[in-house]
């Protein structure tokens, strides 16, 4: 691995290749999006202890921080066993968000990556995320703002169930958050944000999302790769997304 020692997240080429999707370039290039954009907003500074909220067994904390000894709180035990909950830097706890068992300012970085719109108590997670954040530490999140929906395009409705649905079937409490909304509820000022899957990019994830067949899903996922790359390489940080990530300096 190529990875500068003076460097404490790792490269974005090096990032982006552990994408943990089987077809990180067709159906799963919407989590590369996501990998890119909470790249684009983490700050390069010495990450010794990572809390991971909600982690469960995508290890993206683990690997962001090559360096960092992580821990990863879920709700669900399941998750201890994943083969990335299972390296020697990270450790695993079945706990709840809303409840975090650690002390006051022991965390250099705390990460909340497509967790809020799970919560319901959304404002003691994030008080109970800020406690536990060291002064100078940083917050990052991820999650849908006010552009999401599902499908994005009314021509994808008749291959694709309800957002209401989805909702439901991922979780979802909420749709989303403005920047706005969640200035409100953190009570900080936004240090930096990104925002990611964009109207052009979104076509490809309403696909890897849709109720066709894999085959075809797949197919059409391969059909649409020139487009999805186009979208992806002329997408700025304040361009229209219908996600964005966050990053907050507790002071």
């Amino acid at each position: 691995m190529n990875q500068s020692l003076s460097s404490y997240k790792l490269s974005l080429p090096e990032f982006l290749k552990q994408n943990p999707f089987t077809h990180p370039l067709t159906q799963g290039f919407f989590y590369r999006e996501k990998m890119h954009a909470i790249h684009r907003v983490t700050p390069d500074f010495a990450y010794k202890k990572v809390l991971e909220v909600g982690g469960g067994q995508s290890g993206l904390s683990a690997m962001l921080f090559p360096q960092a000894q992580i821990t990863n709180i879920d709700l669900n035990s399941d998750y201890a066993n994943s083969v990335l909950n299972q390296q020697h830097r990270v450790k695993f706890i079945c706990g709840d968000a809303t409840n975090l068992p650690f002390e006051d300012s022991c965390f250099d970085a705390v990460t909340m990556f497509d967790l809020l719109e799970h919560i319901p108590d959304d404002k003691t997670a994030i008080s109970e995320a800020l406690r536990v954040l060291r002064p100078g530490g940083i917050l990052l999140i991820s999650t849908p703002n006010e552009n999401w929906k599902f499908p994005y395009y009314e021509i994808m409705q008749s291959f694709c169930p309800k957002d209401s649905e989805v909702m439901a079937e991922w979780g979802h409490v909420r749709r989303g958050y403005t920047l706005e909304n969640l200035e409100n509820l953190i009570g900080l000022t936004c240090e930096n944000y990104a925002t990611f899957i964009n109207p052009i990019t979104v076509i490809g994830h309403d696909i890897a999302f849709s109720r066709l067949p894999y085959l075809i899903r797949q197919s059409l996922s391969t059909l649409v790769i020139p487009l999805t790359l186009t979208g992806y390489f002329l997408h700025k940080p304040d361009s229209k997304g219908t996600e964005t990530a966050y990053a907050w300096r507790k002071p």
